[in-house]
């Protein structure tokens, strides 16, 4: 066979995948790049955001404090309430690379106080996320996302925003801490699978 026999054999059968496999070429070619960043204090909201990672592909990125919030739970309440009430955004020891060349980024957070915890306003204060899909999750002890999503929407402005998923985690006040496994694993995965559907980032 002849060299340029080879070629137009190699071309057909790429076309061929191309047309009739489970991805378009296009779709392929323009693959978007993932970026999923995230708060978690007792790793209901990690849980999540591996769920995503693994249905998505992406890089995944925890936010990290310069200066940790303290183990005790009342303690951590009393200081996010002050940092709320005076606006204060603590300093992120996490620092990301390159963020320009993302076009969606996930941002996960558990509600404290029924608000966007200060990290994550640090986090949308401090990276310009205009002409980004920025799609919300949120892990809650039962009382919702609060002002979150609404906070979410006011500090990103020029984005493209996608609806946000919500389920119940831990509640750390009682002494529940992490609940993603068996049954409420499973169901949590379920539930994310068909969120990312409906909102048109995997088929």
């Amino acid at each position: 066979m002849s060299i340029k026999s080879s070629l137009y054999t190699i071309t057909l059968v790429l076309f061929s995948v191309c047309l009739f496999g489970n991805t378009s070429c296009a779709q392929q070619g323009n693959k978007q790049k993932v970026l999923i960043v995230y708060l978690s204090r007792t790793g209901n909201t990690q849980a999540v955001a591996k769920m995503i990672n693994e249905f998505t592909g992406g890089d995944l990125v925890e936010l990290e404090l310069k200066t940790p919030y303290p183990a005790n739970y009342q303690t951590t309440v009393n200081q996010v309430a002050k940092e709320n009430e005076t606006g204060y955004l603590p300093p992120l020891k996490t620092r990301i690379d390159g963020i320009n060349k993302y076009d969606v980024v996930f941002i996960g957070f558990p509600t404290w106080g029924m608000q966007l915890p200060p990290p994550m306003k640090s986090f949308l204060s401090q990276y310009d996320l205009k002409g980004k899909t920025v799609i919300p999750f949120n892990t809650n002890a039962g009382y919702g996302i609060g002002s979150s999503f609404e906070t979410v929407k006011q500090l990103c402005k020029g984005c493209n925003l996608k609806e946000g998923f919500t389920t119940t985690g831990g509640k750390e006040r009682d002494a529940i801490l992490f609940v993603m496994k068996d049954g409420k694993e499973k169901q949590v995965r379920d539930e994310v699978k068909k969120w990312l559907k409906d909102i048109g980032i995997i088929n």
